[in-house]
């Protein structure tokens, strides 16, 4: 039999890329479940919520799932078209799984929050609302098309960006010592999706930087384009949701310093002036919380702290640059 006709197992024992490994492990020891995280004691705290409030919820809560939903199901097949290498693969599946459990978990928080037609109702207003469905198209779009590094700056916008107007809302309520369970769950979801921005956004360098200097100077221009196509949407969908609570301000800071996170996934320099002392304390206290230990899984829901991502995102994959 000719060596072409071979199909090929994948030898982890055989690296191309040792990146690809540790964001492999890394990914395992962060796995978690969301029936294991007990929502039900949040109950008393989301009675005492206003109809605004509870409303609000709802509607990040269904953004999420849609963004999630579109991660898992286009983005991680579009990012699988032009992988480098057979264990580059098996991280996008695992991911892929990971963005389909980020989903999943929100309607965990629905059926134990809502009644079956309030999660209707936040469906129905989800597959309807024009700037969610606008966002959600403009990045689809993209993976559609098909450009293999186009495609990985539109998922690290979706991983490190457009996801942070909806953590904003839980992060607060943890901040005011309020909702904490399923700010438990934000928080793990904000925790893999560090680390998926930032393995996404390696492998965007790994490209990039191949390209002659006239092709990294269009593309860049053109992320810089998309990125602001993307805020301003994102802002007009931010006031939607939050006007009515008055929080439009602090989240709009919230998601221009996640947006300059974005940018540093894929190597290029910020674009906005806010930092993390801009961001509201009480959500940088809601990420920086050591999270409740439900007793599942050795590392999962034990501690985790922003600086520990941040130092993932600065210095663990730096040494293999």
């Amino acid at each position: 039999m000719s060596r072409e006709n071979y199909y090929s197992a994948i030898n982890w024992n055989r690296l191309e890329d040792a990146i690809d490994k540790m964001t492999w492990e890394k990914l395992v020891e962060q796995f978690w479940t969301d029936t294991r995280i007990p929502v039900s004691n949040d109950l008393d705290d989301w009675r005492k919520l206003s109809e605004e409030e509870q409303d609000m919820i709802g509607k990040v809560f269904g953004g999420l799932t849609l963004l999630d939903t579109l991660q898992s199901q286009d983005g991680m097949n579009s990012l699988k078209d032009s992988v480098r290498t057979m264990h580059e693969e098996a991280v996008y599946n695992n991911i892929e799984f990971m963005e389909s459990m980020h989903a999943k978990s929100y309607s965990s928080i629905f059926s134990t929050l809502n009644s079956k037609d309030e999660i209707e109702e936040i469906f129905d207003w989800t597959h309807s609302n024009a700037m969610l469905q606008k966002k959600a198209k403009i990045i689809n779009d993209i993976y559609q098309e098909g450009h293999p590094l186009k495609i990985k700056i539109a998922s690290v916008f979706l991983e490190s960006f457009l996801f942070y107007s909806g953590f904003f809302a839980p992060l607060y309520y943890l901040g005011n010592a309020k909702m904490a369970n399923v700010a438990e769950i934000i928080k793990l979801i904000l925790r893999d999706e560090s680390v998926h921005g930032t393995y996404i956004g390696y492998k965007f360098q790994i490209g990039y930087n191949q390209l002659s200097e006239a092709e990294q100077d269009e593309l860049k221009n053109w992320a810089f384009n998309l990125l602001y196509e993307l805020y301003e949407n994102e802002m007009e969908y931010t006031a939607y949701i939050y006007d009515s609570l008055g929080w439009t301000e602090k989240v709009g800071t919230f998601i221009r310093y996640n947006a300059n996170k974005a940018l540093q996934n894929l190597g290029f320099d910020p674009l906005f002036p806010d930092t993390a002392e801009d961001v509201d304390p009480l959500v940088m206290n809601g990420i920086s919380t050591g999270t409740s230990n439900h007793d599942f899984f050795s590392q999962v829901g034990n501690g985790y702290l922003l600086g520990v991502v941040e130092a993932m995102e600065d210095d663990d994959y730096n040494k293999w640059l």
